[in-house]
């Protein structure tokens, strides 16, 4: 064998070395060893109150690991004139069987604490963040909890509820109050015209949920590598229609390539 044909062969041997399956204690718990390395050397978690939550990258990572990743179905806007909010709901798909094995639901609002001032687009991609954190604890939490952390990710513990009305009503420095107001009206006089572009801003449709299954199902092709096939997943609901379609358009173009790379090699 050449050592050009060495070289185009062992990438596609390196993508088979890990595979868990989910039903299988004994694997995931390999895993949740892992993913404790993993989420403290890339500093994935949060600490509330004394406590550590994951961050959904880590959840992704585990997910990804496990050969599952999330698609989001659908983000709805259920604002009001007084209210931006959204609801968004995320399934996860296992691409070994390429069934569904989970979902979640998340809503995220600009009345919850400290996302008063947070534009629309913000809001609307929280509540996707939340969703596959959400959907990914549903089947995963017992593996979150086996590497050490709590079991509810992190986007989670950031909703306080909404802030009630008498809270700002701390009258323990009379004086302070109109320039606190004075202060914010500045911000607030600067976010009333922004507010027409930021609306228009988020107009770069997500990728489509056949856009993503597409993806994934050029991911799983043997000669795609595994820190390849991560690195993907981990970023494939940042893609917008546009970027989704170069990186099918890449996929197809790389597998191409080395299909007919090691024909002739051979």
């Amino acid at each position: 064998m050449s050592e050009a044909t060495k070289n185009i062969k062992e990438p596609v041997r390196k993508t088979k070395v890990e595979s868990f399956d989910i039903s299988r204690s004994d694997e995931t718990l390999h895993l949740a060893t892992d993913l404790a390395k993993f989420i403290k050397d890339n500093k994935l978690s949060t600490t509330v109150q004394g406590k550590e939550f994951v961050n959904v990258e880590g959840w992704q990572y585990a997910g990804s690991r496990l050969g599952i990743v999330p698609i989001v179905d659908h983000v709805i806007n259920v604002s009001t004139e007084q209210e931006i909010k959204y609801q968004a709901k995320v399934t996860l798909f296992d691409m070994k069987s390429g069934h569904t094995v989970g979902a979640g639901f998340a809503i995220c609002s600009n009345k919850e604490q400290g996302k008063k001032f947070y534009q629309e687009f913000a809001i609307m991609s929280m509540a996707q963040t939340r969703a596959i954190g959400k959907a990914y604890r549903n089947i995963l939490a017992w593996i979150i909890r086996a590497a050490g952390y709590e079991p509810t990710p992190a986007e989670e513990m950031e909703y306080g509820g909404n802030t009630p009305a008498a809270q700002p009503a701390m009258v323990v420095a009379p004086a302070a109050t109109p320039v606190a107001i004075a202060a914010e009206a500045p911000a607030a006089m600067k976010a009333v015209p922004a507010e027409p572009a930021a609306a228009e801003a988020p107009a770069p449709a997500y990728a489509t949920a056949s856009q993503k299954e597409e993806i994934i199902r050029l991911l799983n092709h043997p000669v795609i590598t595994r820190p390849e096939k991560t690195k993907m997943l981990l970023n494939i609901n940042r893609l917008d229609e546009e970027r989704a379609t170069q990186a099918i358009a890449k996929l197809k173009k790389a597998i191409d390539d080395r299909e007919n790379g090691q024909a002739a090699a051979a």
